[in-house]
């Protein structure tokens, strides 16, 4: 019994390694188009999207590393605190970005250009990134992982996010309405902050329960 466990738990590592390495691919991509996009279109809302994105390669990359010494038990708890406390500096320092131009394109009334690759490419993300973070959050609980529940979760907020970037980027194209993009990004702010926050305290850590 003891060897089929051993065999479970290396053949869920890795299906955890191809998810990785998937979320690194797929969110590379993201990242570039949505930044690309948002520059262009000088939406704040999309520019931030897309950081996420490069925040998501971060944390998968961090899981990879995490999944290749997870037989190392004593070690695996202080590694997992330590990949949540670097993704969480990072959404606090994306958090601030956002709401520093959020705040400057409202009150500078700077109208964003239509973009129609990011209203497509918001719309792929609401498909992939709620199939992602269930396949992920199955093989966190396989391998009692309080990290690869977090990654879960944070592949799950992506979904909002996309939700929200969708919703600021059709108010513009469709009604004109050019405070829906910063107000987006805005709306963005405190949803990506308390990630940071929790990151920083190892709250994910505390709650998922690391074995």
């Amino acid at each position: 019994m003891g060897e089929i466990a051993v065999l479970d738990r290396r053949e869920s590592v890795r299906h955890g390694r191809r998810l990785e390495y998937f979320t690194i691919a797929w969110n590379t991509v993201e990242g570039l188009i949505a930044v690309v996009a948002g520059l262009i279109a000088g939406s704040i809302s999309l520019v931030g999207f897309g950081i996420d994105s490069f925040i998501e390669v971060t944390s998968g990359s961090v899981l990879l590393w995490r999944m290749s010494v997870d037989a190392r038990v004593r070690d695996r708890e202080r590694n997992e605190k330590r990949a949540l406390k670097v993704v969480g500096i990072c959404f606090l320092a994306l958090a601030a970005y956002i709401a520093y131009e959020s705040a400057t394109d409202l009150w500078s009334k700077r109208p964003p250009e239509h973009s129609i690759p990011g209203i497509i490419l918001a719309c792929v993300s609401l498909v992939v990134m709620p199939l992602l973070s269930r396949a992920k959050r199955r093989i966190g609980l396989e391998l009692g992982s309080a990290a690869m529940r977090a990654d879960a979760k944070q592949t799950e907020f992506c979904t909002y996010l996309s939700a929200i970037l969708l919703g600021g980027l059709l108010l513009n194209a469709i009604f004109g309405l050019w405070w829906a993009d910063p107000v987006a990004g805005l709306i963005m702010v405190p949803i990506i902050s308390k990630e940071g926050l929790e990151g920083l305290q190892g709250k994910a850590c505390e709650e998922c329960g690391i074995k």
